[in-house]
């Protein structure tokens, strides 16, 4: 992922050969197992439709499950816990091979997979770890902690801090309390500020600077947006903000309103750095023109491959690769893991990374 990503694989070639895109997974394809065979359905319980990379995850391990011969049951819980609850029952009743699931809320699924569990049907957490339950088996996810990282070192590089005296003024936003990858998120961008807002370079304002008070239910675009108009109206009398933290695209375009709004993005009084995460159509369209500065870009076809390999392996008798064994522990257990790696996007690589790579096409972006 790191500088080999950018290739265009087909869904059949991709799945040929699972991870000869340099993750090194060993395929199911190669050594299917005792007794294993790829018929019956998979189900696939994304949260929701409303950011357009769950509907790019969803479709993408659809495809990728049928190209290997299995059936799939692909529901979006439109960000309504009971909604993903029902629909997780319905499949375990039509008797699905395994579950691939992306919780909405992390911690409420304990009793449903419980009733997975005693239909013997394994379960695969995608992208946002399922807590407080032993039954879940795998975990496939992007480095979260990184992501974090490159938001924060991109605003500590674009402000200059190491040589500028500053100070900068910067605010910070985090993701949905109920989101394990939030924290990562937050923890990993606060390891890189924090010495400087330590040291007095970087000034929050408003003041709030833990998790709690910076959270974002739901990742919530409207929600950010309104909490930027609060933080610019009572904080921003006098000066001007030079930074944002925000960790999701759909919350930076929320933010960048409130901006324009109070009077932002003019030649006299431009945009600060905001960041973002996901690449999301709309904020590279934003970065292109120059509002957004930074996403951070999640191969979701990659992360759909490492799933796939995933279940795959579990009903096939195969040992699914992962290579984190320590980090994710959901609050009963360690969770095996397999972590994808992020990368940083902004107006000066989006052409090589997204477009070059078959991710979006220039027409998409134009």
């Amino acid at each position: 992922m790191r500088k080999s990503f950018v290739r265009v694989v087909s869904v059949l070639a991709a799945m040929a050969a699972l991870t000869s895109a340099g993750c090194g997974r060993e395929t199911a394809t190669e050594a299917p197992g005792a007794g294993g065979d790829r018929t019956g359905t998979v189900g696939i319980a994304m949260p929701t439709k409303s950011s357009e990379r769950w509907v790019a995850d969803g479709d993408n391990m659809a495809e990728q499950f049928q190209a290997l011969g299995y059936e799939t049951d692909l529901q979006y819980g439109d960000d309504v816990v009971q909604n993903q609850v029902s629909q997780i029952e319905n499949m375990i009743t039509k008797g699905v091979k395994v579950l691939v699931v992306a919780p909405i809320d992390g911690s409420s699924l304990t009793d449903i997979l419980q009733r997975a569990a005693d239909a013997n049907i394994p379960v695969v957490s995608y992208d946002r770890l399922i807590r407080g339950t032993e039954n879940v088996d795998y975990y496939a996810t992007f480095d979260n902690f990184k992501v974090g990282v490159l938001q924060a070192t991109y605003i500590v590089d674009k402000l200059g801090l190491e040589q500028a005296p500053g100070p900068f003024n910067i605010e910070l936003f985090a993701g949905s309390p109920d989101d394990n990858n939030a924290t990562f998120f937050f923890d990993g961008a606060m390891s890189v500020l924090q010495p400087y807002i330590d040291s007095g370079k970087l000034i929050v304002k408003s003041g709030q600077t833990s998790f709690d008070q910076v959270a974002t239910l739901r990742w919530d675009g409207g929600l950010a947006q309104s909490r930027m108009d609060n933080l610019l109206s009572r904080s921003y009398t006098s000066g001007r903000v030079d930074a944002v933290l925000s960790p999701y695209d759909g919350m930076s375009l929320g933010i960048i309103s409130a901006l324009k709004s109070a009077g932002y993005g003019i030649p006299t009084n431009p945009l600060p750095i905001v960041t973002g995460q996901d690449a999301e159509l709309a904020s590279v369209k934003s970065i292109i023109a120059g509002e957004q500065t930074q996403t951070v870009f999640k191969d979701t076809r990659e992360l759909a491959k490492a799933a796939v390999q995933m279940a795959d392996s579990l009903l096939t008798g195969g040992t699914p690769e992962v290579n984190d064994d320590s980090t994710y522990n959901n609050g009963v257990k360690v969770v095996p893991a397999f972590l994808l790696e992020p990368v940083s996007v902004d107006k000066s690589n989006y052409q090589q990374v997204l477009i070059d790579s078959g991710y979006y096409t220039s027409a998409q972006l134009a």
